[in-house]
């Protein structure tokens, strides 16, 4: 019995804990001291006016919100603190990076984030590329922080320069008085930029990437667990990630200021007024004397403008196609940082499946032989055969997570205008779809699929495809907007053998367009939806890609009936002899 209850606290260490913890008034309840290094930003350092401040205390403050906690911050030099956790003055250190050897002294709680490590030097000094290669060196590096006790335990030979913070062991580098230090990637870019060390550069990026914890003296399960818990709804509620976003998040790129866009929108206004007004002048002087002539510099004016509006045209472009590229690296660092959290929910999860149904015959018998009895907060009788499935549908969500990021990440990739290849429209259209999966709930509306059988391929670009088709059906949606209960968008794909062709088309039963719109929906800069932040760049840009595959776009509307858009694209060579 007693080895039964020890598997099953093994397998939910944090449910068995909870269980025990008896309601306590708020009056009653005990001042739970939380300490932190006060000199590592953005995780956790006192601000300008000494007040605790970073990741670190954010979290720590809504964890203690949700749980009902009386917590006190306690920063000060981490040589202090970690002094202070081992003689019982802090109950708790909200952010200390996991190794071997510290899990003989403390207890960790599950990781709220990754920690990346780097090497730093001078410019000008040589650089390295792992821990390895800095025997025999002098190395600056947070005396006790997590470096000193890693090196410490891989006996490394290298000559130590401790410091008493991060921010002193890159100052050290920075003067000269050492090559190289090793600190934890993000504080190291913080500080650099706050103390203008201009000339330390990092040498060895991410050398080695540590599960940042909250940390308690050994055997304090109780309280290790309340912040299990705490950390755990967080999660579910999204607040973690406000938090993560806030002060760890991924910053966007910087664009171009308005101020050099008025400066040099100024300098072209003004060059093309002067244009403008000494080819007038001149078409008025010659006028009398030359008809002919004047009929000439006419024709030229008007071709400046056109010329003027085409720049001005690609000048939008160019502007939409930073963005794209910005997105893109983007899409690039956020994916990377789901990938890493989903990798690990879908290494773990066949792990913890594996576990329960290794542990299933000893609760079976104990069930047999004592009766019902409560797993996780739940029955036995009740989780034993819906564990598995539960285990499963997380299994298959991470799956589904993964898909998706691939496809944000296909989506912003850049690909050149000729890269053109054999592809099939159906797979493009699915790729579409998942990407486009939140608008299309969001809108409320049915949406009806129909795929053809055995599509013929055509030649073309993927990506740039995909982005039509991902513009016509937020179109629909956005038709959709406000039109009441009852409402379709319908996707299709088909074959036109006749025409050699093969045909996408998107409808819906939205607002539909006025007759005297159709034509000019893929006009530049044209838009009904001005007011809510159209470019009017859309559609037009759409029907430049289907041009350069030699397709076609086509628009079937009626005001308030809903609209219909067909994408026709030539079949290839090849597919046509087939048929």
């Amino acid at each position: 019995m007693l080895s039964c209850f020890a598997l099953i606290a093994c397998i939910f260490p944090a449910c068995a804990v909870v269980l025990l913890i008896e309601p306590v008034d708020a009056a009653e309840r005990p001042v739970i001291v939380i300490g932190g290094n006060q000199a590592y930003p953005p995780y956790e350092f006192l601000d300008e006016e000494g007040n605790p401040a970073g990741y670190n205390v954010d979290l720590s403050k809504a964890i203690a919100e949700v749980m009902g906690m009386k917590i006190s911050f306690r920063l000060g030099a981490w040589v202090d603190v970690r002094k202070a956790l081992d003689n019982g003055t802090v109950d708790v250190l909200q952010g200390m990076s996991y190794s071997e050897g510290r899990a003989q002294v403390v207890d960790f709680s599950i990781p709220h984030t990754v920690v990346n490590h780097s090497i730093f030097s001078r410019v000008g000094v040589p650089p390295v590329d792992s821990f390895e290669a800095l025997e025999g060196k002098e190395v600056a590096f947070h005396g006790r922080g997590f470096v000193h006790d890693y090196l410490a335990e891989r006996n490394l030979n290298v000559r130590a320069v401790l410091t008493d913070t991060p921010a002193d062991a890159l100052r050290v580098v920075a003067s000269g008085k050492h090559d190289y230090a090793v600190v934890a990637s993000l504080p190291a870019t913080f500080l650099i930029q706050q103390l203008h060390l201009t000339n330390v550069v990092p040498v060895a990026r991410s050398v080695v990437s540590v599960k940042y914890c909250y940390a308690v003296k050994k055997g304090n399960t109780e309280l290790l667990a309340r912040f299990n818990e705490g950390l755990a709804i967080l999660k579910q509620t999204g607040q973690y990630q406000v938090i993560y976003d806030k002060w760890l998040g991924v910053l966007e790129p910087r664009g171009i200021s308005l101020g050099s866009i008025i400066k040099y929108g100024s300098l072209v206004t003004s060059l093309f007024l002067i244009a403008l007004a000494g080819a007038l002048l001149w078409s008025r002087t010659l006028k009398k004397q030359v008809a002919i002539r004047t009929a000439d510099l006419e024709r030229e004016v008007l071709e400046r403008k056109r010329a003027a509006e085409e720049l001005r045209l690609r000048q939008e472009q160019l502007v939409q196609a930073d963005k794209m590229a910005s997105l893109g690296v983007l899409v690039s660092g956020v994916a990377h940082e789901i990938n890493n959290p989903n990798g690990l929910i879908l290494l773990t999860i066949p792990i913890v499946a594996e576990a329960f149904c290794d542990a299933r015959q000893v609760l079976d018998d104990y069930y047999r032989d004592h009766g019902d009895f409560e797993l996780g907060g739940v029955s036995y009788s009740r989780i034993r055969d819906r564990l598995p499935l539960m285990l499963d549908d997380m299994h298959e969500g991470s799956k589904r997570i993964k898909r998706i990021v691939d496809d944000l990440k296909d989506f912003a990739r850049s690909e050149s205008g000729e890269s053109m290849a054999p592809a099939d429209l159906n797979i493009i259209a699915h790729a579409a779809i998942r990407l486009v999966d939140n608008s299309v709930r969001k809108s409320g509306c049915r949406f009806a699929l129909s795929f053809a059988e055995n599509l013929p391929l055509f030649r073309g670009n993927a990506q740039r495809i995909e982005q039509v088709v991902v513009n016509l059906i937020l179109n629909a949606c956005q038709a959709m907007e406000h039109q009441g209960t009852g409402k379709t968008i319908a996707l299709e794909t088909s074959a036109q053998p006749r025409d050699g062709t093969i045909c996408l088309r998107v409808t819906d039963t939205g607002c539909g367009i006025s007759a005297e719109d159709v034509p000019r929906v893929t006009d530049p800069f044209f838009t009904t939806k001005r007011n809510v932040g159209g470019t009017g760049l859309g559609l037009s840009v759409s029907a430049g890609i289907v041009k350069e595959h030699g397709g076609s776009l086509s628009f079937a509307s009626d005001a308030g009936q809903g609209t219909s858009v067909s994408l026709l694209l030539p079949v290839l060579a090849a597919e046509v002899k087939k048929t």
